[in-house]
């Protein structure tokens, strides 16, 4: 058959037209590229007994490696992992969900003495959902109630230098230390987590946040044997909502003030949280010595107390065994704190307590519309070194002077 110049403009045409129709329909999809890294494939085992460490590993290398984003999947099963370190900067985003439990080893020992169990660091674009880790947290807190020589034990589950994170769904039981750790992190989303453990478990706090800035806490579930979430220094812009903590510490600003050098904690707020039981509500609680830190621009609101022994509370004398503390005084300066819409029973007299600093005493303290009972009656309040104002429903009666 003779091929004639119009036949192959013909097909020159089609050709073109094709692709611009390819091109067009490719830039109209919602969906970006992604690929998936199975750990299966790596050679993870979930049967709870083979340790899968290097398997995982070696499925983040290739995730983190990826030109188009990526998902590491952990299907049902239960994988044994030891300490884990899974480290950036990544080509693109990278998600981690997880349908299976992680699992630590019986003996604390194997993962007690590196700080962490499992370990993201240096990566930005991170979400981190789903599934359960468990840390075997026994053997470790009762090596550390016999006074023997314990490892440092381990944090479940750290963030260090992780920018634009999200950590959705996850439970954390029976961690060795905090289940969770925010540690110089900046646009970070912690929501729906459950981080169970019992109330005698030592320093197994709930959330711990530190050197980090912008970051969300919302819908959490804390029964600890410690802080449900304490905030440590150079703190910024932290919310908090919707959390209910109990057993446990409570929601603590602090220990601050350990160095004369710190960065300070400002823009803190906590609303809509329900206290059950635990020994304190919210804190704000430094070491009684000389510091230049600072805990400024502070909101508790509408919060219920359910029994707790300490609903209110700000403790600058803090010093155990009463060492290292010159003076006894506390240099942190405590300013622009409000309390609003505080609601409930205490499970002591004084549901209000404010042991400020001498040397720097707290300032711009703010009461409104607080009613707390202790045995269906008025708490009481205490106030020391301490300046404010009060304005609502007040039960106790403030202590504050204006």
């Amino acid at each position: 058959m003779a091929i004639t110049m119009d036949y192959i403009l013909g097909t020159k045409y089609i050709l073109v037209i094709s692709c611009i129709l390819y091109i067009t329909l490719l830039g109209s999809s919602n969906a970006a590229p992604t690929t998936t890294y199975n750990v299966i494939k790596f050679g993870a085992k979930p049967d709870g007994k083979t340790d899968s460490t290097i398997q995982f590993v070696n499925a983040w290398k290739s995730a983190c490696a990826s030109l188009i984003p990526a998902t590491i999947y952990v299907p049902k099963g239960r994988y044994l992992l030891k300490n884990i370190n899974f480290r950036g900067p990544c080509k693109r985003k990278v998600t981690f969900l997880n349908g299976g439990t992680l699992v630590a080893p019986e003996d604390y020992r194997e993962i007690g003495n590196l700080g962490s169990w499992i370990l993201f660091n240096h990566v930005d674009n991170l979400v981190v959902s789903g599934g359960k880790l468990d840390g075997k947290g026994a053997g470790f807190w009762n090596c550390r109630r016999s006074g023997k020589n314990c490892p440092i034990g381990a944090r479940t589950m750290s963030f260090d230098w992780v920018n634009n994170l999200v950590v959705s769904g996850i439970t954390s039981i029976n961690s060795q230390l905090s289940h969770l750790v925010i540690n110089n992190c900046n646009d970070v989303v912690v929501k729906n987590v459950k981080l169970i453990a019992p109330d005698k478990s030592p320093n197994t706090d709930g959330i711990h946040v530190q050197y980090s800035n912008r970051v969300t806490i919302n819908g959490c579930i804390m029964q600890t044997g410690d802080d449900c979430i304490s905030i440590g220094d150079a703190t910024y812009n932290l919310l908090m909502s919707n959390i209910k903590c109990g057993p446990g510490h409570g929601v603590s600003i602090g220990s601050l003030g350990q160095k004369v050098e710190e960065k300070g904690v400002e823009n803190v707020t906590l609303t809509n949280a329900i206290f059950y039981g635990s020994d304190n509500g919210v804190r704000i609680k430094s070491w009684a010595r000389p510091s230049n830190g600072f805990v400024k621009n502070v909101l508790f609101q509408n919060i219920m107390m359910n029994n707790v022994e300490n609903p209110i509370i700000i403790d600058q004398n803090y010093c155990p065994n009463n060492l290292g503390c010159p003076g006894q005084t506390s240099g942190i300066k405590i300013s622009q704190v409000t309390y609003k819409n505080i609601h409930g029973s205490s499970a002591t007299k004084e549901a209000l307590t404010f042991d400020c600093s001498p040397s720097t005493p707290c300032q711009g303290i703010k009461l409104e519309d607080i009613n707390l009972s202790y045995n269906k009656k008025a708490a009481t309040s205490s106030c020391k070194n301490i300046g404010g104002t009060s304005s609502g429903t007040l039960v106790p009666e403030s202590c504050l002077s204006n």
